[in-house]
């Protein structure tokens, strides 16, 4: 298999880990935008999911030259009217602190009944090149919110939610579980048969 290279746009190591589990077992090589001599740090100001990513796309191509890989993620939960959503990052304030977003969460759902704690993922990915192309997938992943901290491993909502028909949060099962299921998994899957199929990787 030919080996396909791309920038990772993100700062987010939890997000670039993900990126390369997913990818490099299928022939991509994910590089670390600091490598590749770019600071990944865009506003993400955009009123979409798909607007950020397309965004930080852009920017990665136009500093490095290279085919570039996006992702924004939002959590969005029933009862919240699907708060926090594409504020899931900042959602306690600019800092990105996700233990101080989890905390948030969990208590703005304080005293809300199991039954009324859905919420999901939705993982929008985009993959853009130095000619101008670029290509959206999107992955979501549904579930419900916990009432306490569950599991030690993954990152940022992960360990307070709970994947439906697992049993099981994010931060619970292993890297390969997740990534099987999670919203991020399903759009970079999607990408990598994309990819394969029209070749998309030559720039």
């Amino acid at each position: 298999m030919s080996l396909r290279e791309v920038v990772a746009a993100t700062g987010n190591p939890g997000k670039l880990k993900e990126f390369r589990e997913i990818l490099e077992p299928q022939g991509f090589r994910v590089i670390d935008p600091k490598i590749a001599g770019w600071n990944p740090e865009v506003d993400e100001d955009q009123p979409t999911l798909e607007g950020n990513a397309l965004k930080k796309a852009r920017a990665a191509v136009e500093a490095t030259g290279r085919i570039a890989l996006a992702d924004d993620t939002g959590l969005f939960v029933d009862h919240l009217d699907g708060a926090p959503g594409i504020h899931s990052a900042r959602y306690a304030g600019p800092a990105q602190d996700m233990v101080q977003n989890c905390a948030k969460l969990l208590r703005a759902l304080e005293g809300v009944p199991e039954n009324q704690r859905t919420a999901q993922f939705r993982s929008v990915i985009v993959w853009a090149d130095p000619q101008g192309g670029q290509t959206v997938f999107e992955g979501v992943c549904r579930g419900s919110i916990t009432f306490e901290y569950r599991g030690e491993g993954g990152f940022g909502y992960d360990p307070v939610f709970l994947v439906e028909g697992t049993g099981q949060t994010f931060a619970e099962m292993s890297s390969q579980e997740k990534n099987a299921v999670s919203h991020r998994g399903k759009a970079l899957q999607a990408l990598a048969r994309f990819i394969v199929k029209t070749g998309k990787e030559k720039a």
